[in-house]
This record gives C-alpha cells, sequence and structure tokens, in this order.
C-alpha cells in the first residue's frame, strides 16, 4: 500500500473500491475487517481532501475568468 500522502485521487479511488469489495465479500476476521474499515476511511479523507482542492481550483479558476464579484454566472444570464 501506499503511503496516503504520495497517493493521486485515482489511485486511492481504486484502492478504496478494493476495500469495500473486500469488506462486502465477508470471510475476514474482526482485526482484519477493522484493519480493512481503518484502510477506507483514510482512503475516503485522500479522495475527499483531492476533490476539495479540484473544487478551489475551479472557484479561483471561475472567479478569475468572470472578473471579479458581481460578474458570476447570474450576470451572463442576463446578456
Amino acid at each position: 500500500m501506499a503511503d496516503q500522502d504520495t497517493l493521486g485521487y485515482e489511485q486511492a479511488r481504486d484502492e478504496l473500491v478494493d476495500v469495500v469489495r473486500r469488506l462486502e465479500a465477508g470471510g475476514s476476521t474482526l482485526e482484519e475487517s477493522l484493519a480493512l474499515w481503518e484502510r477506507g476511511e483514510q482512503l475516503a479523507k485522500v479522495c475527499r481532501d483531492w476533490l476539495e482542492g479540484a473544487r478551489a481550483r475551479l472557484d479561483a479558476a471561475l472567479a478569475q475568468e468572470s472578473g471579479g464579484a458581481g460578474e458570476g454566472p447570474e450576470a451572463a444570464e442576463e446578456e
């Protein structure tokens, strides 16, 4: 397993899918299930952090493109 700080979004997402699949399949000991659940929580945080960062970048780009406050999508619809 890669260090969570170095995982890209797609890597974290794919590993999270695998963790969920393994948990849903059952057959693991309680200790294994807890370890999988904890890893899933870590991976979900990595994904959430990536998505929040992407959202912030998108918001910043949209704000820059619109030229600042008061010129958002609503102003474009009025034209």
